[in-house]
């Protein structure tokens, strides 16, 4: 993308008012997506976005400038413009550069798929999810693709590139009955190109999400109360996410803003409980071979057999907790400054059955799928939507149910989850924070909470 003497010039600009860290984060990132509304196109996009961003920082402190384009005078510029802010006395010198690659080609590459492909992919989607049922008053499907190529340098010796391609398909059903609608949707993803679909059918995607409509169209609502959850895999892994990981960012802890400060080496979860972030995973949605500035990803081992190991954490929230980098610092694109983020998230897989956690569990609730909701990281606290849901009733799958929701504590849920299957499933998602939106996965096997606050309009069933 540039020469490394831009590079080099670059940083030195950044660093002549002061700092003891500059870094360049360069991107050339190309998207296209198609969609289709039962059939009919519902527009079409393709999008080219190139840029660079310039940070520089002195100590925990930083300052962040960005232009678009990559033309040298412009970077330059915006070194200049980050200089001039932070305005203190040099303290920092750019040096020799250490060139490293990285990034696979995709088997089938974004440029060489037409849309005439892309559409026969959804127009199957449509078909199949339509022709499961007359009720079925909608089928709405897209795929996207993104490919960005990143170059990231630093005054410590960076020069990196990188590859990241990513594709996805969408796909939601709409069942209508006597003025009531109700949706089911599928959305695999994969960091790959188009060979995702050598592997994946959107027609079979159609007639899920199809189903799973039909199902909640004719459901009862949910009963509220304090039961025992069986969390299903794959979707299921949003409430670790988000009610458990992002307070295991340093972009929370390392500023106090967590339920887990200060807690490494101590028990947070149950005994059954082991969690994992792994940016390595090859071609999963949250994979990256290196973070977005220029650390290579690994394998973080968060919480072992229920004992808090380690934190994911950036640059900054190192530098501030004095802890060591774990390939965490991510960012939506060159306009935002990176902060420590997950890649694949999950719980690891354990050794109980999931029939047998449901077989003992009384009455309560089997979460299949997650919808959205909220959650503070300082208490935990979080509050999610169920988006498919059964009631199981004497140990036994009784009735679909809608409108249900799940209210808890993070800490509070991971002490209380007494069961961990063998059938660990990953799922992807954009994860939204103070860094922009990245592509994030959830996951973990069917987990069983013994005890947790499910919210619904229904009787008792």
């Amino acid at each position: 993308m540039i020469s490394q003497s831009t590079a080099q010039k670059a940083l030195d600009v950044a660093l002549s008012r002061g700092g003891d860290y500059a870094e360049l984060f360069l991107e050339d990132t190309a998207s296209n997506s198609l969609s289709m509304q039962s059939g009919e196109s519902d527009g079409a996009s393709s999008s080219r976005r190139c840029g660079c961003g310039v940070r520089v920082l002195d100590g925990s402190r930083y300052i962040y400038t960005y232009t678009a384009g990559l033309n040298e005078n412009d970077i330059i510029a915006a070194a200049q413009a980050a200089a001039d802010a932070l305005a203190q006395d040099r303290q920092a010198q750019a040096v020799r550069f250490e060139v490293r690659s990285f990034g696979a080609y995709p088997l089938k590459a974004a440029e060489d798929i037409d849309n005439a492909y892309r559409a026969k992919l959804l127009i199957d989607a449509c078909r199949a999810g339509s022709g499961v049922d007359p009720r079925i008053s909608q089928v709405k499907a897209s795929v996207a693709d993104v490919d960005q190529r990143v170059l990231i340098c630093s005054s410590e010796g960076l020069f990196t590139t990188d590859r990241r391609v990513r594709t996805r398909i969408r796909v939601q059903a709409v069942a209508s009955e006597g003025g009531d609608m109700q949706t089911g949707f599928m959305a695999p993803g994969s960091g790959c190109g188009y060979e995702l679909f050598d592997r994946i059918d959107p027609a079979e995607l159609g007639k899920q999400a199809a189903q799973s409509a039909l199902m909640m169209l004719s459901a009862p609502e949910c009963p509220a109360g304090f039961f025992p959850v069986v969390v299903e895999s794959g979707f299921g892994g949003v409430i670790f996410h988000e009610a458990c990981g992002h307070s295991l960012e340093t972009s929370a802890v390392a500023y106090g803003n967590s339920e887990f400060c200060g807690k490494i080496g101590q028990q947070i979860a149950s005994p059954c409980v082991s969690a994992v972030d792994d940016g390595t995973m090859d071609g999963e949605w949250g994979s990256c071979a290196v973070d977005d500035e220029g650390t290579e990803t690994k394998r973080n081992l968060l919480i072992e057999n229920g004992i808090l190991k380690s934190y994911m954490s950036d640059i900054i929230g190192s530098r501030r907790m004095g802890i060591a980098l774990t390939g965490n610092g991510r960012r939506q694109d060159y306009t935002f400054a990176p902060t420590s983020r997950m890649t694949n998230t999950f719980i690891a897989p354990g050794k109980d059955n999931r029939d047998e956690m449901i077989a003992t569990m009384g009455d309560g609730l089997y979460a299949i799928k997650m919808g959205g909701g909220s959650v503070n990281p300082l208490t935990g606290e979080f509050n999610f939507a169920v988006n498919e849901a059964y009631w199981v009733k004497n140990g036994k799958i009784h009735t679909p149910v809608r409108g249900a929701s799940l209210i808890g504590k993070g800490g509070k849920v991971l002490m209380d989850i007494d069961r961990v299957s063998d059938n660990l499933e990953l799922a992807a998602g954009v994860c939204g924070s103070s860094s922009g939106s990245v592509p994030t996965n959830v996951g973990q096997p069917c987990i069983r909470i013994k005890g947790i606050t499910v919210g619904g309009k229904g009787e008792m069933l």
